[in-house]
């Protein structure tokens, strides 16, 4: 009787544990939520929450509410892993990063494995933000879902409108020095040698992710060089403090950039007086003349005192996963993740958007946002006056790149 009672005061707990998670669907978010990219995190953070009271106030998913439990990675790769399995035993099936593509690879390779092991008890990894193109190609996974452009695509995407502007004669290249950054320098090199060879390449710089205080001397290279064009994929603390000193030597160039609606970067163009200077690749931004995408900014701002909201992926993101789990009428990760794959939707800022059964890489319309001043009515960015135009429009059909992927289903 002894030994019943000590084995059920062991096992109550746990289905207690399982019985609360099967009434909720529990979303683990792993980003940094200090350090360096604390301030990205924190953003993404607040997204998510966002969207997870949206759909609680439309019945949750399937009737089960959505719960978004925020796990700090630092932007580790190795403290991202045990962060998910803290997740997991806490009864997560779900778990989304974005920032960082080290920490990504590691999750995903995780994950595949976990679930290999884990039969019945299988996790899905969403990626809203990070880009690296081996994710979808021969790194790809069937439990990773990708709803962010892959660097490449997105640099297809940025050359396309570049090869365009006359006044490119001299580009500088400088990046973090991590797969993602690497990716962007060799496919921007790559691309435009095929698309406008008489572009010179000034400069190719590297520097350490999320570990530079001052980069001054970076940008005095850059002054040196005669660059008129900047490419950059700094995100976070290294695209703003880069800006920054630009801002104090008086650097005038133009800035084709991946990231540079992050947190603090548009104060920091603000700031330099790049007016109609900086130009980003993005799946969407405030000032899309779309109702619906409006009408969620507008609410995402009252809630959060003026921020933006800079994910729309991370909309389509949590929409989607609602929108296959009442195709599948199950909760259960691998119905889910079946009925994603070609799933077509209604992205955030308007127009048709499918999440490709071969690599689980999403495609949607992109565009070429550039910062500025604003006509009356429109939204700006931290409270500069400025904010995001659409410069160019790209369908989904100009960006689909092949992919590698040989996809193991189970």
């Amino acid at each position: 009787m002894r030994r019943f009672a000590l084995i059920a005061a062991m096992t109550l707990p746990l289905l207690a544990t399982t019985a609360i998670a099967q009434e909720t669907v529990k979303i683990g978010y792993i980003d940094p939520l200090s350090g360096g990219g604390a301030s990205v995190g924190e953003v993404g953070l607040k997204t998510f929450q966002f969207l997870a009271d949206e759909q609680n106030a439309k019945g949750g998913i399937l009737g089960k509410k959505v719960e978004i439990v925020p796990l700090d990675n630092k932007t580790n790769p190795q403290e991202s892993l045990i962060q998910a399995q803290k997740a997991i035993d806490a009864g997560v099936r779900y778990i989304t990063q974005g920032n960082g593509s080290s920490v990504a690879g590691a999750l995903s390779d995780f994950v595949t494995k976990f679930n290999e092991r884990n039969p019945g008890k299988e996790v899905l990894y969403f990626n809203y933000a990070a880009v690296d193109p081996v994710l979808t190609n021969e790194k790809c996974s069937f439990w990773h879902f990708r709803w962010d452009a892959n660097s490449d695509i997105k640099m297809e995407a940025l050359t396309n409108y570049m090869k365009s502007v006359p006044t490119i004669k001299k580009l500088y290249l400088i990046n973090q020095d991590y797969s993602f950054g690497e990716s962007v320098r060799t496919m921007a090199r790559a691309m435009l040698k095929t698309k406008r060879p008489d572009i010179e390449i000034v400069g190719d710089e590297k520097h350490p992710l999320l570990k530079i205080t001052d980069f001054a001397p970076y940008i005095a290279k850059i002054k040196a060089s005669g660059a008129d064009s900047v490419v950059t994929g700094n995100w976070g603390q290294d695209f703003a403090l880069l800006l920054k000193a630009a801002a104090d030597s008086g650097l005038k160039v133009n800035w084709y950039t991946y990231y540079a609606g992050g947190t603090g970067g548009p104060t920091a163009i603000k700031q330099a007086g790049l007016k109609d200077q900086v130009y980003g690749i993005v799946e969407g931004h405030p000032n899309v003349s779309n109702a619906a995408s409006q009408s969620f900014e507008k609410a995402f701002r009252a809630r959060y005192d003026g921020q933006t909201n800079v994910y729309p992926r991370a909309v389509n993101e949590i929409r989607m996963l609602a929108a296959a789990a009442e195709k599948a009428k199950s909760i259960e990760p691998v119905k889910v993740a079946v009925a994603l794959e070609g799933l077509e939707f209604e992205v955030l800022n308007g127009g048709k958007g499918t999440m490709r059964k071969d690599d689980h890489q999403f495609f949607q319309p992109m565009y070429i946002a550039e910062f500025g001043e604003l006509k009356s009515g429109d939204f700006d960015e931290e409270k500069t006056g400025w904010g995001w135009k659409t410069a160019a429009r790209i369908d989904p059909s100009a960006t689909m790149l092949p992919t590698t992927c040989k996809m193991e289903r189970p």
